[in-house]
């Protein structure tokens, strides 16, 4: 191999490779073997050892990652890549300096660009003749997109087919909140909400991630067209799949587990394992590492089907949940577009302690999604699995190694595997008669009364997925160690919590079973194997096909312009309020004579294509002639864009660029009002409002707005006079909305079990929102539950924190020492400094009961650190581990020994 590029300037970046959670350093560079460009990956920790070499060929993927919005003031934001070769499994790297990382990138695909120009096809067994259609000469051409139209009708479809295709129509749904506005991965990783500190968007980053040339057009619509036609060149060949799952409750693993992953004669072609409660120490309750993945790991390992040799395809985890999926190693070489994805449905999103986590990849030409997930626990909280349920559905979302692709949820694909410890209990309340019944064997009427059955019925939860008979006992809960029902005080009463749901065509469930013999949790594990229907490439008749396409669109592409109908082009939305979904749809019908491409594209100097609070879902697709679509304008105020509404700098208006390839841009008018919120107002502006925000006129909100800075500086020079009474029209020492959370939390919610633990109801956050928004009101709605997220989302919506940015870098300096930390207190402006001290006071009091409300001073300071010692966004990127652990050590001195001057 030629010497790597190493000091080429922008050819080579420095950062860490993220493997099975742990980061290894390591150096990329460009460099030439046999004359031909690739990636080399030099591990730092491997000096002696060869560097691995990726070739650029077409073959290659390189696609950038965007930022997890979900997991602010928790998740890292550096720039993260994921790099697939012609034999090698999806690797993601991390690379801090992102402008660098850009620039590295833009080499490399005009590397990958000027290679697919030059070579025709490159010599590879016939397998993958169907993963290079984009050498082929008809697509090296320079024209413009083709327009195809068949004398066939391609739009006779089967039942299954138009099913199929409402799956890859149906948008994200979640009702509400929906997810944040989807910043297009295909982007520059970009902030929501305000201008200050946007990344600027470079040419070079338009090049990468906006491909908008012909050729680029004319490969996605033959794609389309192929996808449309695969029954035409695909044949069914089954394999089997092993699906476990087992919440082990934070114990290790104490012996063998041949009893759950060997239990079939035959071995599995897959094993798709899922662990929930992995770890519950406060450390991985907030996304750090964890011993225990390695542990389990290992014992999985260990415990395959013997007389197969398997390896491990991809393991993701959050917090407890993980997934682990291995394959027979002679099937490695049919997998491919390897992805992962997680979702944390704990209180505000932020904590893992619930959730799910998912693993999709594609197996010969059949796409697989495994979901596993950990729901709400308690008998009475069926209604907050069936809130989690549909969170994970509308936030779990992959990015496509193919930029021209939309992300893909869970739906959209051909076989979806839903495992986990989904929660769900039984509607009787008294664990004798369920033993009982138990006892009988009357599994039959037990399963008349559980929630999962009730909820799949009703159509709230799992609506679209099935189940194989359960013929085994509950799975939960026994005593650790033991097959002894739950014996503690609170006699929990048994439940089939622990299930294997599917959905997709061409499955067949052979088994469905528990596993007694394994004793290490209060859980039993759960196991299913299926026969599933793989759909695999029949080469001669994919490539006839394919040529067949190419020649038609040769011979049409300039017989016929695309065209679209709109049913309407102007919305208006009233009374937008904040974090409360507003949806409008409307209908495009393609009514020229060629399949056309439309997308929702930026406007001048934008680098996205609407504004934060708004969404369009899809915001791209195919349609045949004659077919249309329904398209949701959604509109979702977060803490990203709400302080910027609040103020009056921006509206509810925006115009959107609808595009259509080789045809017109349509725009469409989006207008509204906004009821301003005293979430994500500043504390100076609210501790001078006495009455709501929705009572004090628009002009005298701009005006408190703007003089809430002069506010913050005159109160941090006149400290001396603040505790004195004087005026009758001095700003309250702290605000009102803060006064009536905190005070309803001390009356109410000081005994609360797993307070701060548990999120609120969406439905209960609304209400209590208005509520604050509206009025001053003797008692707050809704639960404590959701009282306390409704704090916790107020603190994180403020513009600034309760402890100024400016003193961030003060707060981990001083925080070893107590008095110091004081200090810097007594130097915040009044309002800060009074809402600090009384939350502290509060915090202080909640840890009396700590027994009763299971709350304890690691997770207390860990999640309310990051709530009022947010660092400024500008240094949001760069902060590290021990930056958020000196954050948690400065508030431990206030929760620890009180605040004493």
């Amino acid at each position: 191999m030629e010497p790597p590029a190493a000091a080429w300037g922008l050819l080579s970046v420095t950062g860490t490779e993220v493997r099975a959670g742990r980061r290894e350093p390591c150096v990329l560079s460009l460099g030439r073997r046999s004359g031909r460009y690739g990636i080399v990956i030099h591990s730092q920790e491997k000096e002696n050892s060869d560097p691995d070499y990726i070739p650029i060929n077409s073959r290659f993927k390189c696609v950038q990652e965007a930022e997890e919005t979900l997991l602010i003031d928790i998740a890292t934001n550096s720039c993260k890549v994921r790099i697939q070769g012609d034999e090698t499994a999806e690797r993601l790297f991390e690379i801090p300096d992102e402008e660098r990382c850009l620039g590295f990138l833009s080499e490399v695909q005009s590397i990958q660009e000027a290679h697919l120009k030059a070579s025709l096809p490159e010599p590879k067994d016939s397998a993958s003749w169907h993963q290079v259609e984009k050498n082929l000469p008809g697509l090296s051409q320079a024209s413009s997109l083709g327009a195809l139209g068949f004398e066939d009708d391609f739009n006779t479809l089967s039942l299954e087919e138009k099913r199929n295709m409402q799956n890859h129509q149906m948008g994200s749904r979640r009702e509400p909140p929906p997810p944040p506005v989807p910043q297009n991965r295909q982007f520059p990783r970009e902030r929501e909400g305000t201008s200050r500190d946007q990344p600027k968007v470079t040419n070079t980053m338009r090049k990468m991630f906006l491909p908008s040339t012909q050729s680029g057009q004319r490969e996605g619509l033959i794609k389309h067209v192929l996808a449309k036609r695969e029954k035409a060149y695909v044949n069914l060949h089954n394999f089997r799949f092993f699906v476990g799952t087992w919440n082990v409750n934070g114990q290790s693993p104490d012996s063998g587990l041949e009893p759950w992953l060997v239990c079939d004669t035959e071995p599995p072609d897959f094993y798709c394992i899922g662990f929930q409660e992995l770890d519950l120490s406060t450390e991985a309750f907030f996304y750090f590492d964890s011993a225990k993945e390695q542990e389990w790991l290992a014992a999985v390992e260990k415990s395959l089907h013997p007389q197969a040799k398997y390896k491990k395809v991809q393991i993701v985890r959050l917090v407890g949940m993980m997934l682990l999926i291995f394959a027979k190693k002679d099937q490695l070489s049919n997998i491919r577009e390897i992805m992962t994805e997680s979702v944390g449905t704990g209180i505000m999103g932020k904590m893992g302690n619930k959730g799910g986590v998912a693993v999709r990849f594609v197996f010969h030409n059949t796409t697989f999604c495994i979901v596993n997930s950990h729901l709400a626990a308690h008998v009475e909280d069926f209604e907050r699995r069936n809130q989690d349920y549909k969170d994970i559905c509308a936030r779990m979302s992959f990015v496509t190694p193919d930029d021209s692709l939309p992300q893909l949820n869970i739906m959209k694909h051909d076989v979806v595997i839903w495992l986990g410890d989904l929660n769900y209990r039984l509607c009787l309340p008294d664990a004798s008669e369920v033993k009982s019944l138990i006892t009988k064997n009357d599994l039959q009427k037990l399963l008349t009364y559980d929630q999962l059955n009730i909820q799949r019925t009703q159509k709230k939860a799992f609506a679209d997925f099935t189940e194989g008979e359960i013929k085994f006992i509950p799975t939960y809960k026994y005593d650790s160690k033991t097959d002894r029902w739950d014996s503690s005080g609170k006699c929990r009463v048994p439940a089939w919590c622990d299930r294997i749901l599917w959905r997709g065509g061409n499955i067949n469930q052979l088994r469905y079973c528990s596993h007694m013999d394994l004793k290490t949790s209060d859980h039993k594990p759960v196991s299913a194997l299926f026969r599933i229907g793989v759909k695999v490439v029949d080469e001669q008749k994919y490539r006839k096909l394919f040529e067949d396409i190419v020649r038609i669109m040769d011979r049409m592409e300039n017989d016929f312009l695309p065209s679209l109908e709109l049913s309407r082009r102007e919305f208006e939305f009233e009374n937008v309020k904040f974090r409360q979904l507003q949806k409008q749809k409307f209908q495009i019908t393609n009514n020229g004579q060629v399949t056309c491409h439309f997308s929702f594209i930026p406007k001048l100097n934008d680098s996205h294509y609407c504004k934060p609070w708004l969404r369009a879902e899809p915001c791209e697709g195919y349609l045949e002639p004659d077919e249309s679509t329904d398209i949701s304008l959604d509109v979702y105020v977060s803490k990203d864009s709400v302080t910027l509404l609040n103020s009056g700098e921006d509206k509810i208006e925006d115009i959107l660029v609808l595009h259509l390839d080789r045809g017109k841009d349509y725009f469409l008018t989006i207008s509204g009002t906004y009821l301003p919120s005293c979430f994500g107002t500043s504390l100076e502006a609210l501790c001078r409002m006495r009455r709501p925000i929705r009572e004090v006129p628009v002009t005298k909100l701009i005006d408190l707005g703007e003089d809430s800075f002069l506010e913050k500086e005159k109160s941090v020079l006149q400290m001396g006079s603040l505790d004195s009474e004087e005026a009758s029209g001095m700003p309250l020492q702290v605000p009102k909305e803060i006064w009536l959370l905190v005070d309803h939390l001390f009356k109410h919610a000081c005994h609360q079990e797993d307070l701060f633990q548990t999120p609120g109801m969406q439905e209960e956050l609304e209400q209590i929102i208005d509520c604050l928004d509206t009025s001053i009101p003797e008692t707050i709605p809704g639960g404590n539950h959701s009282v306390a997220e409704a704090l916790l989302i107020f603190l994180e919506a403020l513009p600034e924190p309760v402890i100024c940015y400016e003193l961030y870098q003060r707060c981990l300096d001083w925080s070893h020492n107590s008095r110091l930390c004081r200090q810097v207190i007594f130097q915040l402006p009044r309002s800060h400094r009074s809402v600090f001290r009384y939350l502290m006071s509060f915090l202080r009091e909640l840890l009396r009961y700590s027994e009763d409300n299971n709350v304890s001073v690691a997770m207390i300071a860990a999640l309310f650190s990051s709530l009022l010692l947010r660092p400024p966004p500008n240094l949001m990127a760069k902060q590290t581990q021990q930056d958020r652990q000196r954050a948690i050590n400065f508030l431990y001195s206030f929760l620890l020994a009180g605040d004493e001057e």
